[in-house]
């Protein structure tokens, strides 16, 4: 997990969040407690679509470091500005596994990727994602 810096900002009782490190990654809520996990949700899920398109994720700065940024002390110091550090799970790099599965389970894998227009490997790891964040929703 790695600590993100957020940037809160209210303006009229609606309540915005964006991220310094992540440019465009943005979101709005109507109160303070339903912003915090939906900014959440939507980097992760920011993140999730940088990963899949193979794009880099950008360099994640300390406090320190962004303070270093005009531009960054300039936003936090727009009335109603306020930090948040947003932990959150970055894609590490890809490792490479040995598994075994039954011949036509793999075979229906093979088919259920190809249809998608996806390798057996990313179509896996789209289905472990996703059953996983099933798991730890419910």
């Amino acid at each position: 997990m790695a600590q993100v810096v957020m940037v809160i900002h209210e303006h009229d009782g609606t309540f915005g969040a964006s991220f310094p490190d992540f440019p465009g990654a943005t979101t709005v809520a109507d109160n303070l407690d339903a912003l915090i996990p939906k900014a959440a949700e939507m980097l992760a899920f920011h993140v999730g679509g940088l990963s899949e398109d193979a794009e880099p994720v950008p360099e994640i700065r300390t406090p320190s470091r962004l303070y270093e940024d005009a531009e960054f002390r300039a936003s936090i110091a727009e009335p109603g500005a306020m930090l948040w550090l947003l932990e959150v799970e970055l894609p590490g790099k890809s490792v490479r596994v040995n598994i075994t599965l039954e011949e036509s389970t793999l075979k229906r894998i093979d088919r259920a990727a190809r249809a998608a227009g996806e390798t057996r490997s990313g179509f896996l790891a789209t289905a472990a994602k996703e059953r996983l964040r099933v798991s730890t929703t419910g």
